[in-house]
């Protein structure tokens, strides 16, 4: 076996063993949002109980309003003119590496099965984010239903700057 890899495979051992520990963190700790795959599952498994968009939605109306496009691009960039007249801090790539993993982009994804869930409290959207801490880190100017693309990412993006100092801060459930 050579050095090269021999140091590989001591780093995939190492990353490996970071990722147990994180992951044991995360199981002890009482997430708010489940990893991509539970929130796909979520959503695949109970598509027959997921949010869907209501009149407030910035799904069925922003888009006109903003000029930003009514989809994925477009909510992350009005979230970002939002956050930024706030002062909340975060990045197009953060909000986007954040959204693809707990949601994979669904805005009506919604977690029926973990612990919030069965307290009555699932995650939605594309942030996965329970009602009490949408309710919590809202952003006026931002519609007050936390399936929302818009609100949602804002809220989210409120939420992590206050725990992490910022979205791009957040790699994993958070």
């Amino acid at each position: 076996m050579t050095m090269a890899t021999r140091t590989r495979i001591a780093r995939l051992r190492a990353l490996g063993l970071t990722g147990l520990a994180t992951t044991g963190a995360a199981a002890a700790a009482l997430t708010l949002m489940p990893t991509t795959a539970q929130a796909a599952e979520a959503t695949q498994v109970h598509a027959s109980t997921a949010v869907t968009a209501s009149s407030n939605d910035s799904r069925a109306t922003s888009g006109q309003k903003s000029g930003y496009s009514n989809n994925l691009d477009g909510w992350i960039k009005q979230s970002l003119q939002i956050m930024k007249s706030k002062g909340i801090p975060g990045s197009y790539d953060g909000l986007k590496r954040n959204i693809m993993r707990e949601s994979g982009g669904n805005p009506s994804a919604q977690n029926n099965w973990d612990v919030n869930a069965q307290k009555g409290t699932p995650s939605k959207g594309l942030l996965q984010v329970i009602d009490p801490t949408f309710n919590a880190y809202h952003v006026n100017g931002t519609a007050k239903s936390v399936t929302d693309p818009v609100a949602n990412i804002t809220a989210a993006a409120n939420y992590a700057a206050h725990r992490y100092g910022s979205i791009d801060n957040v790699n994993s459930a958070y």
